[in-house]
Formats: structure tokens, C-alpha cells, sequence
């Protein structure tokens, strides 16, 4: 079983496979993607994503500027 990153009560995002494209931007100089995410894949076309982390429910938000914030 893969572990997930939860994303709201109704979005769960997988963790990147291992044949991640080279071009991302989330890949290292060593080549490893592990834990690295494009935003484009996290929000699915919303603004605003809830992220559950130790208990706490934090929310992460798109600017109009193409900035993110996230919040407790």
C-alpha cells in the first residue's frame, strides 16, 4: 500500500511515481522527486485546500499573483 498525502475531506493525492518527468522542477540534482509536489496537483483547480497535519488542520490558499499561503 503507497502512503498518501490527505488533501481535504474529499482529495487524497498519491505520492509521485517513480517515473517522474526529469524537466519538473521538483526533481533534485540526484534525480530523487520523493515528497515533492507541483501545486497544480495539491489545489486541482480550487484556491483553497485544507491539509490535515498532527491534529492541527492547516489551509493552503492561491493568490491571484500565483503566491501561496498557508495557514493554521
Amino acid at each position: 500500500m503507497s502512503p498518501a498525502l490527505s488533501i481535504s475531506k474529499s482529495h487524497v493525492l498519491g505520492l509521485p511515481s517513480e517515473s517522474a518527468d526529469l524537466a519538473s522542477p521538483c526533481v533534485s540534482p540526484v534525480g530523487t522527486s520523493a515528497g515533492c509536489f507541483n501545486s497544480t496537483e495539491i489545489l486541482r483547480g480550487q484556491k483553497t485546500v485544507e491539509i490535515n497535519h498532527n491534529g492541527a488542520t492547516y489551509r493552503l490558499q492561491a493568490t491571484r499573483l500565483g503566491k501561496l499561503i498557508l495557514t493554521k
